[in-house]
C-alpha cells in the first residue's frame, strides 16, 4: 500500500508516470482520441470514469510539470484555425487550468496548441491516459519537468 497517492491513479498508470523522465510527454485524452493509431510508441492507459481536468489533477499531484524549460508545459486542444470553428471556451479547459493553479502553477504556463499540431506531438507522448471526457476539445499535453 502507498500513501498519498490519488485514488484514480492505478498502478499501471503510476508505473508509467514513474518511468517518465525530463521532457517526456504526458497526454490526457478524452473519449474520442484514437491512442493507438495517434501514438502507437505511447504506453496507453485506461482511466475510464475519470474526466480529464480530475486526471490532469491528480498527475500534477505526483509529477512536475517543465517550467523552468518549456513556456507552455501544459497545452490543451484547440480547433484548427482553419477549421470554421470557434470555441471561446470549455469546462474542460477552465479545470484544467484550476488544476494547474490548485498544485502550485501559475496558469500563464497553459498554453493552447491546434487539433493537428497537438496530434503531431501527441505522437511522441511517453504515456497516453485515456479518460472517459466527453465534453469537445478535451485533450491535454504534460511536459515533465524536473524539482
Amino acid at each position: 500500500m502507498l500513501k498519498g497517492i490519488p485514488d484514480i491513479i492505478g498502478s499501471d498508470l503510476l508505473k508509467a508516470l514513474a518511468d517518465t523522465g525530463h521532457g517526456d510527454l504526458i497526454v490526457v485524452v478524452d473519449h474520442f482520441y484514437p491512442p493507438v493509431t495517434k501514438a502507437p510508441n505511447a504506453v496507453s492507459i485506461q482511466a475510464k470514469g475519470t474526466g480529464v481536468a480530475e486526471m490532469v489533477d491528480a498527475i500534477l499531484k505526483l509529477v512536475p510539470l517543465d517550467v523552468n524549460f518549456e513556456r507552455y508545459p501544459v497545452q490543451y486542444m484547440i480547433p484548427d484555425a482553419d477549421s470554421g470553428m470557434v470555441v471561446e471556451s470549455s469546462p474542460v479547459w477552465d479545470g484544467i487550468k484550476e488544476a494547474v493553479k490548485n498544485n502550485g502553477y501559475d496558469v500563464s504556463c497553459v498554453g493552447t496548441i491546434e487539433r493537428t499540431k497537438f496530434y503531431e506531438k501527441a505522437g511522441r507522448a511517453y504515456v497516453t491516459v485515456c479518460t472517459s471526457e466527453r465534453k469537445p476539445f478535451g485533450c491535454v499535453i504534460l511536459q515533465k519537468g524536473v524539482e
